[in-house]
């Protein structure tokens, strides 16, 4: 048997960032790495600046999920006002020395949202594991910085209520896990197709998927905003047929 710390994840709005080119901002249809390591570390109060101490963090986790609603997309159009490029001054330190040059330009940019997403995520521990689940989940639940659901827009709707459970795999924890909705609310969002995604771990207990694909949401730099790929594991609840492989 092995330990997972399972919580809920359901807000008015989520965006779960990919790849951003140019002035889009998409959003995936499911919590990423990076967005769940970011409420890791903001719940432990560990700053971005901290370098030695996220990537400890990421070392010692890995995690799965179970995507209940996707949530609708909402779309929502961004002007941001920005000095103009001013080859005479070399730095701005605040907003005042912006607004000194008297020129400003515009950046524009189209943000995807998931509209009442909700899913249960599952975390456990890696061999040389630089935390316990007991010391994460009561980060949870009296969290040292806001949390958020990928953007800082996008608040908890719902607490996080998380539990350490005892399974085989992280799909049965998340089975055991209490449902965050009665009947009648499961119905009103429509919760029929349920998908499970995970990154490769010999401690996930999985070994049936139905197909793998690159996802870029391991950080790499948090300050510069910087990812690298990695492989993620789907397992979709539809009757769809699932390959095999040895953990």
């Amino acid at each position: 048997m092995q330990q997972y710390l399972s919580f809920q994840l359901y807000g008015v709005l989520a965006s779960w960032g990919e790849q951003a080119v140019g002035e889009s901002r998409h959003s995936a249809t499911h919590p990423s790495r990076s967005a769940i390591l970011g409420l890791l570390a903001a719940a432990l109060g560990i700053k971005r600046e901290q370098e030695q101490a996220l990537k400890r963090l990421s070392d010692s986790v890995a995690m799965g999920f179970k995507v209940m609603h996707n949530g609708l997309v909402l779309k929502d159009y961004h002007t941001i006002q920005v000095p103009s490029e001013d080859k005479k001054t070399k730095h701005r330190y605040t907003r005042r020395d912006e607004l000194r040059s008297g020129k400003s330009g515009t950046v524009l940019s189209s943000r995807e949202y998931r509209q009442d997403a909700l899913a249960l995520a599952a975390v456990w521990l890696n061999e040389q594991a630089g935390y316990s689940l007991e010391q994460l989940k009561q980060a949870l639940q009296q969290p040292s910085f806001q949390l958020y659901l990928g953007r800082k827009s996008c608040p908890l709707s719902l607490p996080l209520n998380p539990k350490i459970i005892a399974a085989d795999s992280f799909i049965s924890a998340l089975e055991q896990y209490p449902p965050p909705f009665e009947a009648e609310k499961k119905r009103y969002l429509g919760l029929e197709n349920i998908s499970y995604y995970w990154e490769k771990s010999p401690r996930s207990g999985i070994e049936n998927y139905s197909y793998r694909a690159p996802r870029y949401d391991q950080p790499l730099n948090r300050k510069h905003w910087q990812f690298c790929s990695r492989d993620e594991y789907v397992l979709l609840a539809t009757g769809e047929s699932h390959v095999s492989e040895s953990r």
